[in-house]
């Protein structure tokens, strides 16, 4: 009986509930969310995005004790270091970074869930990503990895399809699901062969048991390699896995496009460096070579076709936003390549390069919307004489896409291309440098040909003043051009937030600097 009872205690796990803290409350506010919407009338439904936003905020206020980043939890009482959850400096990191992104696409949706979107699915659908999301960085072993990682993808899915009877938002959700459920398929095909060779799930233990593999799994073991990391390559739209951007970003409503293109790709990435890093180390002559051509090939399509959009061709600035988020990609993928070739802190510039692009991407999504509100096709063409109806939005615009070309005053843009350009070069990887190199000068045309819009003089503008002040009218299309507040806060909170960053690019590549395991 003392044995029975000994085998039973050796196999409860202890739950440090302030680690767990960030993922737990949006989950729970989710829940929380779903059930109210059943009894709260439709005058009251703002209330449920009030909700929301305040148990996003109280996610990451838990982030604040945890900043030292060394505390684990569901971990094997047979093996301490073997552990399921870990706060370490990475999940931080990201969790902040996915955390966020959800609260900024949650004011971008406020206004939305009044009047087009039924607001109780709406934010239960994005708080159960978002939990899904702050899971999966810190997940070390792969089942925790996989379930992170649909709840992440299968709440989106209905996002983007959310907007009922629209016939582009039903083809972009459906497109977005197929491809992702086939990724997903060939990725649980690949965890199973990675399972079958080392006999463990968990991160670490993959690793150790990988450098023991008998010679005549090795082939089984390589393959399952490369299929488990499909699914994450998928998430992050690298070629040959970005043919639904697009079409799904242009379907979907624009706050959640921003949130796909930085909170999913977020997600990609976090689980991308979690297998090749810490669980695939022994095999990097596989992953590496394949992650290098992967942002070689990334990079150049996502800018290609990016300098192909026609700027009076509807939706073409959602369009260039989405290939453009492809060609990110690329330049992120560029530290995990390098990180097969040096040593794992250089995944540190892939991190910075992501906060970066996160906060400004946010942000010239947010100025879409608010051009989307008089100018429902989106067109790049209608962005034409922005300063001289909006100053400040066409100046806070002309930053994002500074910030993402990489010129001043987008100072922490610049940098964060130096710091992935450099982790090319200190692992040998000079072709992907040089090809690096070539996709930046491409991106420079289409996005100062962008700028350059917003500052010129609308057309007829002299006439088209004179007939609205005659008219008393100025005023009152002033009025129909105004942003809600929740996506004006939104805007300046991206914008404040890229200048302090060009001001002190330190506090985010100080990332690239340091190991973040």
């Amino acid at each position: 009986m003392t044995v029975a009872a000994d085998s039973v205690t050796s196999l409860v796990q202890s739950v440090d509930w302030l680690t767990i803290a960030p993922p737990t409350i949006t989950a729970t506010v989710a829940l929380i969310v779903l059930v109210a919407d059943l009894f709260v009338s439709e005058k009251r439904k703002p209330l449920l995005g009030a909700l929301s936003i305040a148990g996003l905020v109280a996610a990451l206020i838990t982030l604040v004790p945890l900043r030292k980043g060394n505390r684990a939890t569901f971990c094997l009482t047979t093996d301490a270091d073997a552990c399921s959850y870990t706060a370490d400096r990475f999940t931080l990191v990201i969790q902040l970074l996915v955390l966020g992104g959800a609260l900024l696409t949650a004011l971008l949706s406020l206004h939305d869930t009044r009047k087009k979107l039924p607001a109780g699915e709406f934010w239960f659908l994005l708080l159960s990503s978002a939990a899904g999301a702050a899971l999966l960085p810190a997940s070390r072993d792969l089942a925790t990895l996989v379930v992170a990682l649909e709840v992440a993808s299968l709440p989106a899915f209905a996002l983007v399809g959310l907007r009922r009877g629209d016939r582009l938002s039903s083809e972009a959700a459906l497109k977005f699901f197929l491809s992702s459920v086939t990724a997903t398929a060939v990725m649980l095909l690949g965890v199973s062969f990675v399972y079958a060779t080392t006999g463990t799930l968990h991160l670490t233990q993959i690793a150790t048991e990988l450098d023991k593999v008998p010679g005549q799994l090795d082939s089984l073991a390589k393959v399952g390699v490369a299929l488990t990391l499909v699914g994450f390559a998928f998430k992050t739209a690298a070629v040959p896995f970005h043919f639904w951007v697009p079409d799904t970003y242009v379907g979907a409503p624009l706050p959640v496009a921003a949130y796909l293109s930085v909170v999913g790709k977020a997600v990609g990435f976090s689980g991308l460096i979690l297998v090749t890093v810490i669980a695939f180390p022994g095999y990097a002559d596989v992953w590496g070579p394949a992650m290098a051509v992967l942002a070689g090939l990334t990079m150049t399509a996502g800018n290609v076709a990016a300098l192909r959009q026609s700027a009076t061709r509807a939706w073409s600035a959602v369009r260039l936003l989405a290939w453009s988020s492809v060609a990110q990609a690329g330049y992120l993928l560029v530290p995990i390549a390098a990180a097969a070739y040096s040593s794992d802190d250089q995944i540190g510039a892939t991190v910075a390069y992501a906060l970066m692009y996160g906060i400004v991407n946010l942000g010239a999504f947010a100025v879409a919307a608010v051009v989307a509100r008089t100018r429902p096709l989106n067109r790049i063409s209608d962005y034409r004489g922005l300063y001289a109806t909006s100053p400040l939005t066409a100046l806070a615009m002309g930053f994002f896409l500074l910030c993402l070309a990489g010129l001043p005053p987008g100072i922490i843009g610049l940098f964060a291309k130096v710091t992935v350009f450099s982790s090319a070069v200190d692992a040998g990887l000079g072709w992907l440098a040089v090809v690096m190199a070539i996709n930046v000068v491409i991106a420079l045309y289409y996005y100062l040909q962008w700028t350059a819009i917003l500052f010129r003089a609308p057309e007829g503008a002299a006439e088209a003043a004179t007939q609205s002040a005659e008219a008393g009218g100025e005023a009152a299309a002033a009025a129909g051009r105004r942003a809600p507040t929740p996506v004006t806060v939104a805007i300046v909170l991206t914008a404040v937030v890229g200048v302090i960053l060009s001001g002190y690019p330190q506090l985010v590549l100080r990332f690239a600097a340091t190991n973040l395991f």
